[in-house]
């Protein structure tokens, strides 16, 4: 297990400039597809924006607790909002904040900085599945899940070129987030590990 972000994009050679996806629901958290939000879930929260060409997929049923269906859903804004500090190249977006805090925010940051640097961003689609969840006392949870980029690629973004090398086992990632619950209800992602190549996350 590695700590923090270290997604690689489908047709990359270099594992450290080219990390992609992160540590990335709409009010619509069924089974089905969902694209990544382009407004705020709720009352107060930042807005998180996704070019037209990029969208993340999350898959998970509601579990019928309140708390543990607010801490999947706020999981997955921030996984949107590392996203879209990578779509913006800014790591000062308000949301990339808002959702992460502690070692996942500066993991997050060292993620998206790598991006910039590299002058890369993403396209396609990333998808999210096999969702676990399980609550520590009041305000902690546990979120498990794996993701598949074996349909979302990086993309130069002073050239444009893409790079659609075929997927492989390292398309598939395995996530383990802790996320604590602030005192505005936020359930924001304080610990990032992965798990590239899993095969609990395999096809």
């Amino acid at each position: 297990m590695t700590t923090a972000l270290t997604l690689t994009a489908c047709g990359s050679d270099d594992t450290d400039a080219s990390v992609k996806g992160s540590d990335k629901q709409t009010e619509d958290e069924s089974a089905s597809p969902a694209p990544a939000p382009t407004a705020s879930a709720s009352s107060g929260r930042p807005t998180i924006t996704f070019p037209s060409d990029a969208k993340n997929i999350f898959e998970y049923e509601k579990t019928g607790d309140v708390a543990k269906d607010a801490a999947l859903r706020d999981s997955t804004l921030s996984v949107n909002a590392v996203d879209e500090a990578i779509f913006k190249g800014s790591t000062d977006t308000e949301a990339l904040g808002f959702y992460n805090v502690d070692r996942a925010l500066s993991g997050a940051i060292d993620f998206v900085l790598r991006y910039i640097k590299a002058n890369d961003t993403w396209v396609g689609e990333t998808r999210y599945f096999d969702y676990e969840v399980k609550l520590s006392g009041d305000n902690k949870a546990y979120v498990t899940y794996c993701s598949d980029e074996s349909k979302s690629f990086l993309k130069n973004r002073k050239t444009g070129k893409v790079d659609d090398n075929p997927a492989t086992a390292d398309s598939y990632v395995l996530y383990r987030a802790a996320l604590a619950r602030n005192t505005e209800n936020v359930w924001q992602t304080t610990d990032v590990v992965s798990d590239r190549g899993s095969e609990k996350c395999q096809p």
